[in-house]
């Protein structure tokens, strides 16, 4: 319910204000499990991924956005209930298991699923290599993938950005559900694992039309901090 209160209030806000458009919306099905899988560019993509969809889009979020102290906390906690994320341990091993089984209740409960399978957001706009627990959710659970696109929100709104620029259109593409059905019952091979993910992958990237990047995006921003760190050293021959 708070979700639907939630996107009352804000949704004219954000027409008026964006004017976010979408394309494709007839590939999201009205009824039953359905996974979508996007890519991850923004903060911003929480607001207007879901905005023009009929349906409540059930996202699987980071534990952490529910355990915040304070004022800081409350509202976190707010906002992330509000935009229909269930909290999941991220930490790995078993978590990761826990995970699954709750990303596959939500599916067989018969709602829809977002996920992003790159992980994290996008440190410089490109689109990365997914990880495989999409690929897992969809052949245990059967449901239709639809490969789901922001568009332009990186520009919107970067990562460290507090509030997101005006005069940006942000968009959304919803591409026709992928077929996975030759792989049922394979969900334990690593190899089908990677092939599904990929062509979830190249589906993306076709939609968003983003450069790919064949690493994780983690791993990227690991790069980019040790990168950023090393710059700001100043070299042996600088000094006195």
């Amino acid at each position: 319910m708070f979700y639907w209160v939630v996107k009352a209030i804000l949704g004219p806000f954000l027409h008026l204000v964006f004017r976010p458009w979408a394309e494709g919306t007839e590939n999201v099905p009205r009824q039953g499990p359905a996974i979508l899988a996007g890519n991850h560019l923004s903060f911003a993509d929480h607001f207007f991924g879901p905005l023009r969809l009929p349906r409540k889009v059930i996202s699987l979020g980071k534990s952490d956005y529910f355990t915040g102290r304070g004022i800081k906390g409350f509202f976190t906690r707010l906002f992330f209930s509000g935009v229909g994320t269930v909290p999941i341990d991220r930490s790995g091993g078993k978590a990761s298991e826990a995970a699954l089984r709750t990303g596959l209740r939500v599916l067989r409960e018969g709602n829809i699923l977002g996920i992003y399978p790159e992980g994290t957001r996008s440190p410089d706009g490109r689109l990365y290599k997914g990880k495989t627990g999409v690929a897992r959710l969809a052949l245990m659970s059967r449901a239709p993938v639809i490969p789901w696109a922001m568009v332009n929100t990186y520009e919107m709104m970067p990562p460290g950005r507090p509030l997101p620029k005006l005069g940006i259109r942000p968009g959304v593409r919803f591409g026709k559900p992928l077929d996975f059905s030759r792989y049922y019952g394979m969900e334990d091979d690593r190899l089908v694992l990677r092939a599904v993910t990929d062509e979830i992958m190249y589906a993306l990237m076709e939609l968003s039309e983003q450069e790919y990047v064949d690493k994780y995006a983690a791993s990227a921003k690991v790069e980019m901090e040790r990168a950023a760190r090393a710059a700001k050293k100043p070299s042996a021959d600088t000094q006195p």
